[in-house]
């Protein structure tokens, strides 16, 4: 993926300071990037910021090296136009197909995947001048991205906020590698993901847990979210910022994840429980720590805890699809993929993503790679790749198989 050519363009607000961030980001990892400002954006961050970190002479107006064509060759050689942050007047512009500084040309001249990030204040984002803007936007295919919730400029908080450069960065490299993979086809539907990994509690400072970090989990809910979706994320554990566009509820074992996620999926299109569940927990519980003593360890008792996959199985809608993830190892009884149509057929969800995990797979790691096995006997391989690219994959499935 190394060298694919992105335009960044950078709005004029405060979030501009951000965007160096995901500037490094994408230029860390190979990505020959082009930084375009608006005039407002210099005011914010100057040129030789963007310049030294992106190792490109920064212009904001048409007329610099004007016998190149810039707004034009800009726009024709570009993979993937990034725009953050995109103000309120930005997509106005960009709406209307105004073309009086070299972004809003360049916008005009692409023809590759264009992802819009805005950031500005919650009044500005909810008038109704910006919600005809941004719609404009997505019917003639860009991606508009949901504002995060969170601290604004001043002592304001509220919808507004530029996602975090790890988020925007994420979706990029799905673009670069997927230009479809953000097509907005779950609009109007309702996703719940869970994440990370439950804890079952010995005593006050001792647990039975995984390694899972709700990587996977998250990119499942991000991805969702720039597809349209209405995200509900049930987080057990996780230590990621919340993704823009998602409804976070944070929980600890799986009696609260089982809670969570029953209370969600009233509702739902789609589960996707990406979450790591304990199978067991403790029998009994000490209500201070356990000592070391001269009698040695204290046995721990187990009991199993409820199957929540299995009741959402159990009490679903017939117009619910819901997808269940098995991290397998091979052993004597069979390999990764045995063992995961053996669950598949055992746990009756629509779909199950089965894949290895050990020796640096899957948990904590930036790359997944799975197969989505079908109840209709569909198996779909996704090599290794970033989270997203597994998320997508996974969405495409499940959206296949919502009702109309």
């Amino acid at each position: 993926m190394d060298g694919r050519r992105v335009v960044l363009g950078v709005g004029g607000g405060i979030a501009a300071y951000k965007v160096a961030d995901l500037l490094r980001k994408l230029t860390e990892v190979g990505h020959d990037v082009t930084v375009v400002p608006t005039e407002s954006a210099l005011k914010f961050v100057g040129a030789p910021t963007w310049a030294a970190l992106s190792h490109h002479p920064v212009a904001s107006d048409v007329w610099t090296d004007a016998d190149d064509v810039p707004h034009v060759q800009l726009g024709r050689q570009a993979e993937l136009v990034v725009v953050a942050p995109a103000t309120a007047d930005l997509v106005a512009r960009a709406a209307h197909g105004l073309a009086d500084d070299l972004l809003t040309n360049t916008l005009l001249t692409a023809r590759c995947p264009v992802l819009f990030v805005p950031a500005m204040h919650t009044e500005m984002w909810e008038h109704a001048a910006t919600a005809e803007n941004v719609a404009a936007l997505r019917r003639r295919g860009a991606i508009v991205l949901e504002p995060a919730t969170g601290r604004l400029t001043g002592t304001d908080t509220g919808k507004g906020r530029l996602p975090e450069p790890t988020e925007i960065a994420q979706l990029a490299e799905l673009l670069l590698r997927r230009p479809d993979a953000l097509p907005g086809d779950l609009r109007g539907r309702h996703m719940v993901v869970s994440a990370g990994g439950t804890r079952e509690a010995l005593d006050p400072v001792r647990f039975l847990g995984n390694a899972s970090s709700g990587k996977q989990g998250y990119a499942l809910a991000i991805v969702a979210a720039a597809r349209g979706a209405r995200v509900t994320l049930v987080a057990a554990n996780v230590d990621l910022p919340d993704p823009s566009g998602a409804d976070v509820v944070r929980v600890t074992s799986t009696a609260d994840l089982r809670e969570a996620v029953h209370k969600a999926a009233e509702d739902a299109d789609v589960v996707v429980m990406a979450a790591a569940v304990a199978d067991f927990r403790p029998s009994g519980y000490a209500d201070h720590k356990i000592k070391k003593s001269d009698a040695g360890a204290p046995p721990i008792v187990l009991e199993e805890n409820p199957d929540v996959l299995a009741e959402l199985v159990a009490g679903r809608r017939p117009d619910q699809v819901l997808v269940g993830f098995a991290a397998e190892t091979g052993d004597a009884r069979g390999s990764v993929l045995d063992h995961g149509r053996a669950k598949l057929a055992r746990k009756g969800c629509d779909l199950l993503v089965v894949n290895a995990v050990g020796a640096g797979k899957a948990f904590g790691q930036a790359d997944n790679a799975a197969v989505i096995l079908g109840t209709d006997g569909t198996e779909q391989a996704v090599p290794l790749g970033p989270k997203a690219l597994l998320a997508a994959a996974v969405w495409d499935a499940a959206a296949s198989r919502l009702l109309s």
